[in-house]
C-alpha cells in the first residue's frame, strides 16, 4: 500500500526490491530475477519468530525483531541480496478495505472528494490512518461513476514497522496489505471474470479474500489457525508438538487412518472454516449485482498458507460447500507454464507444498521486479503526526 508518494530521483537505472513478509510466526524474504518471459527465484529465506515478539501483527519486542530481520536478510538461500529496498506486507487484521462509488470527476477533485468520503466509510479518523486508494478498472467500461478501492492502516502500526526495518538497515519502498500481495501471487495476471474466494490458512489466523474482475471485493479473517490445530492434536493425543505436526499432515482428514481420531479432533476447526466461507459467499451473493460485468457467484475456492497442505482438506471443503476447491499456485505469474501438462510441483528451489506458505511474500517480490511503478514511502511529520 502506498502511504505517501514521492517519486524516486537520482536512482540507479535498474533498481530492484525484494519481498518481505513479517508475521507472528515467521519472517519470509523472496527476490525474483527476470528470466525470459517470466521470473526465477533468486533469493529466499524463512526465519521463525519466537512467541512473544509479535502478537496479532503488532510488534512487542523491537530489538529482538530487528535481529531476526537481519538474520533473515543475511542468511538467504540462493544469491546474496544486494539491495536494501523492500516491498513489505502489512497484517491483514489491522487494515480496512472497502469499495466506494464516486461520481466521475477530474483527478484533483477526486482526491479531495475521496478524503471526505472516507471519513464516513472507515472506522477510524482519517488523521489516525494512512489512507490509500485506487480506481478499479471496470470489466466493461460503461460506468457513469468510479468504483474506488480504499485501504486504511493505523499510522502507529506503520511507524512501528518503519522503526524496526530502518534499524535493520532495510528501506521499505512500498507497504501493502497481505491480501493485495497474495492476490498478485495466486490470480493469473490479477484478473478473474468469475469471482473467486481465497482462503489463507496461516499459522495464527485464517484470512478470506473475495476477488473478481480486477479487484478485491471483500476481506475477513478469523482466529482459526494451523497453530491451534497442531496444539489441539498435541494436547489430545499427549504427544510432542513436532510429532503432532507430522501426524496432522500425514493422517489429515482420512477417517480410515487411526480410527478417525485425527478427523474428530480437527472437526470443530473445520466447522468454523466452512461456516466463515458460507458467510463470505452469502455476503458476495448479496452484493454481486454491483460487480459490473463479473459472472455469477463464487466460481472456486483457492487455498494457500501453511495449513493448506492438510491431507483431505480440499475434498472436505468441496463436499460441504458444493464449490470447486483447489490448492493455489504461487508461481502462476512467475513461471510461464506454456505446457499445460507441466507439473507445478516441479518448480525449483522451494517444493510446491512449502511454496503455499510463501504466497504473500512471492506476491510482494513480484511487485519488487517492476520498480518503475514504485513510489517511495516517506515518513514525515505531516504524514505521521
Amino acid at each position: 500500500m502506498r502511504i505517501k508518494d514521492l517519486i524516486f530521483s537520482n536512482f540507479y537505472k535498474k533498481p530492484q526490491a525484494f519481498g518481505l513478509d513479517i508475521s507472528d510466526a515467521s519472517i519470509k524474504i523472496a527476490q525474483l530475477k527476470r528470466k525470459g518471459d517470466g521470473f526465477k527465484l533468486r533469493s529466499y529465506n524463512r526465519v521463525s519468530v519466537p512467541a512473544g515478539i509479535m502478537k496479532e501483527g503488532e510488534i512487542l519486542k523491537d530489538k529482538e525483531l530487528v535481529d531476526l530481520v537481519k538474520k533473515a536478510f543475511n542468511e538467504v538461500c540462493g544469491k546474496k541480496i544486494k539491495t536494501h529496498y523492500a516491498v513489505c506486507s502489512l497484517p491483514e487484521q489491522h487494515s480496512f478495505i472497502k469499495i466506494i462509488q464516486m461520481p466521475k470527476m477530474d483527478f484533483k477533485d477526486l482526491q479531495r472528494a475521496i478524503k471526505w468520503e472516507s471519513e464516513s466509510n472507515i472506522p477510524f479518523s482519517t488523521d489516525e490512518v494512512c489512507l490509500d486508494w485506487q480506481i478499479i478498472k471496470p470489466v466493461k467500461d460503461h460506468l457513469d461513476h468510479f468504483d474506488i478501492l480504499i485501504n486504511a492502516v493505523p499510522k502507529t502500526l506503520i511507524n512501528k514497522y518503519l522503526e524496526v526495518l530502518h534499524s535493520a538497515g532495510i528501506e521499505p519502498v512500498v507497504f501493502e496489505t497481505e491480501s493485495l500481495a497474495t492476490i498478485r501471487s495466486l490470480i493469473k495476471e490479477e484478473y478473474s471474470l468469475k469471482p473467486v474466494l481465497i482462503m489463507d490458512l496461516g499459522f495464527n489466523r485464517t484470512s478470506f479474500v473475495i476477488f473478481s474482475g480486477y479487484s478485491i471485493r471483500f476481506t475477513s479473517s478469523i482466529a482459526v489457525s494451523n497453530y491451534q490445530m497442531i496444539s489441539e492434536i498435541s494436547d489430545r493425543l499427549r504427544i510432542e508438538w513436532d510429532d503432532a505436526e507430522t501426524l496432522k499432515f500425514k493422517v489429515g482428514l482420512n477417517k480410515e487412518k487411526d480410527n478417525g481420531k485425527m478427523f474428530n479432533i480437527l472437526l470443530p476447526f473445520l466447522t468454523k472454516l466452512t461456516d466463515q466461507i458460507k458467510e463470505c459467499v452469502s455476503y458476495h451473493n448479496q452484493h454481486v449485482e454491483h460487480e459490473h460485468g463479473c459472472v455469477g457467484g463464487i466460481s472456486k475456492i483457492i487455498l494457500c498458507g501453511g495449513g493448506a497442505n492438510l491431507e483431505g482438506l480440499v475434498d472436505y471443503l468441496a463436499s460441504w460447500l458444493n464449490i470447486p476447491v483447489v490448492l493455489g499456485n504461487p508461481w502462476i505469474n512467475i513461471i510461464p507454464f506454456k505446457n499445460k501438462d507441466r507439473d507445478i510441483k516441479d518448480v525449483p528451489d522451494i517444493y510446491y507444498g512449502e511454496s503455499l506458505s510463501y504466497a504473500t511474500v512471492l506476491g510482494s517480490a513480484l511487485r519488487g521486479t517492476n520498480f518503475q511503478n514504485f513510489q517511495k514511502y516517506v515518513s514525515d511529520k505531516s504524514s505521521t503526526n
